[in-house]
């Protein structure tokens, strides 16, 4: 395997690991409004929608190699 080749794969890798993330941070955000922590849950949800950010970044240097 060649450099880009690996890029490739570790790009999709990141993504694929970053997508388990926001399901995580999805599922605590929802377990901590159930706490009444509606300020840690905002701050979750930040996370999640940068993240999904970051995945248009991974995608974006995928369609470049």
């Amino acid at each position: 395997m060649n450099d880009i080749e690996k890029l490739k794969h570790l790009l999709s890798h990141w993504k694929e690991h970053n997508d388990a993330h926001i399901t995580t941070y999805s599922e605590w955000e929802s377990k901590a409004r159930k706490l009444n922590q509606e300020d840690v849950a905002e701050i979750l949800k930040e996370i999640s929608t940068e993240s999904k950010k970051m995945n248009g970044l991974f995608d974006r240097a995928m369609k470049l190699l």
